[in-house]
């Protein structure tokens, strides 16, 4: 597994993955903002030249907000998304990223398993965040 930064020639192929993965997509231009900005940022995975996740991180005066976190079902449960985590809050850190926090769907025991894991705790609830189905978002942070 290969694990690097989007580049502009990936747009396209994380797009469509986005859209297979989300009920509520980015769009091309959501991630053609993430290139070459000091405060964010994608990391992707990469495996025999296939795009195999990603994830979105912004830095905000030190809060890093996880904005999307994917994997590609066919690569989930095989440390994916825990690489990926990884070097995403490794290259946050070097903007000046101190602090992390994510939301994630309060019946993602997966996800949440993972960002436990690495350290995440809940520290909140943001009632009917996520649409399709409407759904709670538990509030999790890294200190």
């Amino acid at each position: 597994m290969l694990i690097r930064e989007m580049t502009v020639e990936d747009i396209d192929a994380v797009a469509e993955m986005e859209r297979t993965i989300f009920s509520a997509p980015w769009k091309k231009d959501d991630f053609a903002d993430l290139i070459n900005k000091n405060d964010r940022g994608c990391i992707l995975s990469e495996e025999d030249g296939e795009i195999t996740g990603c994830v979105v991180y912004h830095n905000i005066v030190g809060d890093v907000d996880i904005t999307n976190v994917q994997v590609k079902e066919a690569f989930r449960g095989h440390g994916t998304g825990a690489a990926l985590m990884r070097a995403a809050i490794k290259k946050a850190r070097t903007i000046g990223g101190e602090r992390f926090t994510l939301e994630v769907r309060k019946s993602n025991r997966a996800a949440i398993a993972l960002y436990e894991s690495l350290g995440f705790m809940t520290e909140g609830i943001r009632r009917n965040f996520y649409e399709h189905p409407t759904e709670d978002a538990l509030i999790m942070w890294l200190k």
